[in-house]
């Protein structure tokens, strides 16, 4: 029997001791599957949060983990007959990445667009759809409009500003450390506020000026979360889609985001959760399609581009988790499994 090489999570804790180099049997593809010899895969917040218990779902250990990947096909089951062997690969809502080799469902796996890099493709479903979803589906910002995120020197962050840019949307970006200024006012961002020297809730007002602010988008949850809703318009929409102020907190009473009630109800505000997970298993197909190829088109045609990854061999993956957290640590970390 042939082996791989995976990473497996074998309980929960901080991912640099529960994680180990395994060999495990090599997948055999079903009918209407495909099996994908993977060549990159990133490591997401998500992953880390999966492994300290605090995610949406909590799979059962020991697991690979791993929510995206590029590579190359390598076997084809029973019925697959509009791909081939050898064919460059995206993975699409698959999960245990972290391994040589992948089984999915054929529908599962999109082609590369021709002379788009590894590093691209393995980072194009998470970050730049997640981003296409705030922005289109969830608050259809529209072009003239104010739209206010947090953490805005993400990878989500740095990618609605250059959906900004496309659609004709102004952006108020906020940002905790001085040194990320630059950067993402040469990239397009209309305003761009620096908690390190600035106080959030003033500059808020002052951009927003009479009419206000009535749309953002936030990835921190907490305090800053919490002056960002209290600050939009009467009418304004939040939409949370993360909690980084929590993200390395044990204690259940940091894990909050605090709503202030008088602007809330005074304000007829609304503030939603969304989680791309959930919007995988709830969105009719077709519009899933359409998003996915709406962008995969954006980032092939240089609209959206996504900052190169730092690859790590996979041996390295304690180096890829410190990378992961570590404070402006540039490219994602992708784990090398293949040339």
């Amino acid at each position: 029997m042939s082996t791989m090489r995976a990473l497996v999570a074998h309980g929960v804790g901080e991912p640099v001791d529960v994680l180990r180099l395994e060999k495990r049997p090599v997948p055999e593809p079903a009918a209407g599957q495909v099996r994908v010899r993977v060549q990159a895969a990133p490591v997401n917040p998500n992953d880390l949060h999966i492994m300290r218990g605090r995610y949406g779902f909590a799979p059962e250990l020991p697991a690979v983990l791993g929510q995206e990947s590029v590579g190359v096909l390598d076997a084809l089951g029973d019925g697959v007959d509009d791909l081939v062997v050898g064919q460059r690969v995206i993975t699409v809502g698959v999960t245990g990445t972290w391994q040589e080799y992948v089984v999915a469902d054929a529908g599962r796996v999109l082609a590369v667009p021709a002379g788009m890099t590894g590093s691209t493709a393995a980072q194009l479903v998470t970050n730049p759809l997640t981003a296409l979803v705030l922005v289109r589906r969830e608050l259809d910002v529209q072009p003239g409009e104010w739209l206010v995120q947090t953490a805005a020197g993400s990878t989500v962050g740095r990618v609605i500003v250059q959906l900004a840019r496309h659609v004709g949307f102004s952006t108020i970006n906020v940002i905790r450390r001085r040194t990320a200024v630059a950067e993402l006012v040469e990239l397009g961002g209309t305003e761009v506020v620096c908690t390190e020297d600035e106080d959030l809730a003033t500059r808020l007002v002052e951009i927003g000026g009479d009419r206000g602010v009535r749309k953002a988008v936030d990835c921190v949850a907490g305090e800053v979360g919490g002056e960002v809703l209290r600050s939009l318009a009467p009418g304004g929409e939040m939409v949370v889609y993360g909690a980084l102020s929590t993200h390395r907190q044990t204690d259940p009473d940091k894990l909050v985001f605090p709503v202030f009630a008088r602007s809330l109800i005074y304000g007829t505000k609304v503030v939603r959760g969304f989680w791309l997970y959930r919007w995988f298993t709830t969105t009719p197909s077709e519009q899933i399609g359409a998003t996915l190829a709406e962008t995969v088109r954006l980032v092939a045609a240089g609209t959206v581009q996504i900052p190169e990854g730092q690859p790590l061999p996979l041996e390295d993956f304690a180096d890829a988790v410190r990378l992961a957290e570590a404070p402006a640590h540039g490219g994602k970390p992708l784990l090398v499994l293949g040339a």
